[in-house]
């Protein structure tokens, strides 16, 4: 029998709130004003943290509240991202919402890809008539987060009302283990049993969202003021919420849960329960219960503790909606079976990656820099797979081709040889000047080079006019030197050259000799 990993905790609120995050950042969506709504959380406008899109508002006869009233829509190209920056690395919760709102009066709302730090989150379609949120939870490998919305086909313009980033303890959620810990939570559920109002900030710091919830049919709602005033349990539930709870209605019935899980497919989940007596127990009372999955048990009899928390978890379980889970009184019980609340997530098929390698990155920063039309595009440039920038192809973390033809770009080129596994570059149909950099016939991998239609001058670097097996396509650069021929200036014979240099010389030496003299003069 395997039985569930047991943490007894006893909260602090104190010590709760010593633990403030370090980024709680709340983006509305859409809006440029900033203000605090009615839980104290201040909200700020996109400006800062995207390029590009359009501001909405949503028809006043579907408005929700405040946040939702605007949103950020985004057309032309296929990804759009918000970057939020200096972000310490570590734990984090981040949230998004969206709410349609039939802002185009269309009656239709789009659907479309939602993804993070180069990793595919969900598939948004918002169309009913509340918000629709999705939240993950994560360790940041960088010092930065990303959250990008993708267009799914034509004409499917992806939006989004709000987004939120919190930042977690280190220890929270750690019970997968830490060869685990690369994989990120999907939350499915969060929900505060017996409460009568969604639980959040500042009641729980890190305002995560513990809802009530309407499926435990049967059930009886308790509540009570225990003080808990002591200790820490690793996931740190609020004490809001461990002050209510619900029961079975009667000594010998069951609790049976609502994981929310697929009836199509299995997924591997992660789940928490939190148990705490809201109240002294009489000297004759105990509670005792088991947790039974499928009607086999999975947990010896334990009783939950008064001013104090015990947490059990299930993680990384493979289930589906076919799955059962339970709370079963033991014989020796006086009461029914109590929970607090439950929180279940979806595990990430994948682990996180680090993203696109950086030097790729930072070739990409160089050309955004000299470019700024460039800057529209942000978030990973190559990953997750199939969610590539417009104008770059990706061999994994790679970036193997540029394709920036009639970009409208001018300008000499930047250095951007770091960019090592470039084997394709398009830069025709532009304005660009300048001489044709030495790098470009330096990059190993390179086979096409593409400079056709631009404004080039000088003479074709050695190292491209002798690079074997490069397609080299340079027409259409007037002032560009592709031979000796059309380029007079290098016209002259060898010998011509030679004694030219030869006068340079010796104009070299005579105007130093002159200024070491004025020089001797004037210290004399």
């Amino acid at each position: 029998m395997a039985y569930l990993p047991l943490i007894s905790c006893v909260l602090l609120a104190l010590c709760s709130l010593s633990l403030a995050a370090n980024v709680f950042i709340s983006i509305d969506c859409g809006s440029s004003a900033t203000y605090k709504d009615e839980n104290g959380i201040v909200w700020s406008g996109d400006d800062d943290y995207v390029n590009t899109g359009e501001s909405h508002s949503v028809q006043p006869s579907h408005s929700y509240n405040h946040v939702m009233d605007t949103l950020r829509v985004f057309r032309n190209q296929s990804k759009h991202c918000y970057n939020i920056n200096s972000v310490k690395q570590g734990r984090v919760l981040v949230r998004t919402t969206f709410f349609y709102g039939n802002y185009d009066g269309k009656n239709s709302p789009p659907a479309f890809d939602l993804l993070f730090d180069g990793y595919y989150w969900a598939y948004v379609n918002n169309s009913g008539p509340q918000p629709s949120r999705y939240e993950v939870i994560y360790t940041t490998t960088k010092e930065s987060i990303s959250v990008c919305v993708s267009q799914y086909e034509a004409g499917q313009l992806p939006y989004i009302s709000a987004l939120e980033v919190r930042s977690l303890d280190s220890n929270m959620y750690n019970g997968l283990g830490d060869d685990m810990d690369i994989y990120p939570l999907f939350t499915r559920r969060r929900l505060a049993f017996g409460a009568n109002a969604t639980i959040r900030f500042s009641a729980d710091p890190y305002d995560r969202q513990w809802i009530t919830d309407s499926t435990m049919n049967g059930t009886i709602q308790v509540s009570g003021n225990a003080k808990l005033e002591s200790g820490l349990t690793t996931d740190y539930p609020p004490p809001a919420v461990l002050r209510s709870a619900v029961t079975a209605p009667t000594r010998n019935s069951t609790i049976q849960f609502n994981l929310a899980l697929s009836t199509k497919f299995t997924s591997s989940v992660y789940i928490n329960w939190y148990f705490s007596e809201v109240a002294r127990l009489g000297p004759n009372e105990t509670r005792y219960f088991s947790f039974y999955k499928d009607n086999q048990p999975l947990s010896k009899p334990f009783s939950p503790p008064y001013e104090n928390c015990t947490q059990k978890y299930i993680s990384n379980m493979t289930l589906s909606a076919n799955n059962s889970f339970s709370l079963v009184p033991a014989e020796n019980s006086t009461l029914p079976p109590l929970v607090n609340a439950m929180e279940v997530f979806i595990l990430g098929d994948l682990p996180l990656n680090n993203g696109t390698q950086t030097e790729d990155v930072e070739g990409l920063a160089s050309l955004q820099e000299a470019f700024h039309l460039l800057k529209n595009w942000s978030g990973d440039p190559c990953l997750p797979k199939f969610y590539n920038w417009d104008w770059v192809k990706c061999d994994g973390d790679r970036v193997t081709t540029l394709l920036l033809g009639g970009f409208g770009l001018s300008g000499p080129l930047p250095d951007f040889s770091s960019m090592t596994a470039l084997h394709t570059i398009n830069l025709s149909n532009n304005s660009l000047r300048g001489n044709i950099p030495e790098f470009l016939g330096l990059l190993p991998n390179l086979q096409i080079l593409n400079l056709e239609n631009n404004h080039f001058n000088g003479t074709i670097p050695t190292s491209l006019s002798t690079k074997k097996d490069l397609i080299l396509r340079v027409s259409g650069n007037p002032e560009l030197c592709t031979s000796n021929s059309s380029c007079p200036n290098l016209a002259a014979s060898p010998k011509a050259n030679s004694s030219f240099m030869k006068r340079k010389n010796i104009l070299e030496m005579v105007f130093t000799t002159i200024v070491s003299s004025i020089i001797a003069l004037q210290l004399s």
